[in-house]
């Protein structure tokens, strides 16, 4: 008999009890998914992922004692390889900023319906990012304000293909769609990938992206 599917471990972290209930109920119909515990600030976020090391945290911005984004600097500081992915009423350009550069690999609404936010969660789980378009174009909007930081000499670092890689990566393509783009493999492109990670030393697609865009191997305009 073949063993079961690893299901993939979730912490819930928002100090809204009836959210977090319903996000709680919406999750745990999934097969593929397991609620591991809750938290209601951004103390008890962090001393949780400690105890329970889940692989996703939902975590919202604004948590009692600890923020979130102060949380998901501590987490990434020492268990980098958790992805971090925001629910928050707030879709301005600077909140996603901020998360973004706290270390979260992805954005998203709390008014998103709940198949949506399934769906999101299962893309974000095997592509390791999770920004919707329109956020996207905040996060670019606010990196282009930032100044050109160009750094001609760090292009060399990557080779033709990892660059154009990211630029669609950038541009919210999935491995699949980058694959159909190329004409390779899905491997090839993780390959390219973890390559252009290694090079930036960056360990998510948000990073890479965000990094590229900053030493200005890739352009911010879309």
């Amino acid at each position: 008999m073949a063993g079961k599917k690893k299901k993939v471990k979730v912490l819930i972290a928002d100090d809204q009890t009836l959210f977090r209930e319903g996000i709680k109920d919406v999750l745990t119909s999934e097969k593929w998914i397991e609620v591991v515990g809750e938290a209601a600030d951004g103390e008890e976020a962090v001393s949780l992922v400690k105890k329970l090391k889940p692989e996703v945290i939902l975590m919202d911005i604004k948590l009692p004692k600890k923020d979130g984004i102060a949380a998901t600097k501590e987490i990434k500081k020492t268990m980098p390889q958790i992805n971090i992915l925001m629910l928050s009423s707030y879709e301005d350009e600077a909140h996603v900023m901020e998360a973004i550069q706290a270390g979260a690999n992805g954005y998203l609404s709390k008014m998103l319906p709940a198949a949506e936010l399934v769906n999101s969660i299962k893309t974000f789980t095997t592509e390791g990012l999770m920004i919707p378009q329109q956020l996207m174009g905040k996060l670019l909007q606010g990196l282009r304000k930032m100044g050109d930081g160009s750094n001609p000499a760090s292009q060399n670092v990557l080779t033709k293909t990892e660059i154009k890689v990211l630029d669609l990566l950038g541009r919210g393509m999935s491995n699949k769609e980058l694959a159909i783009e190329l004409g390779c493999q899905v491997k090839t492109i993780k390959n390219h990938l973890n390559n252009a990670f290694h090079k930036l030393d960056v360990s998510s697609r948000t990073e890479a992206v965000v990094k590229a865009i900053k030493l200005g191997i890739i352009s911010p305009d879309r």
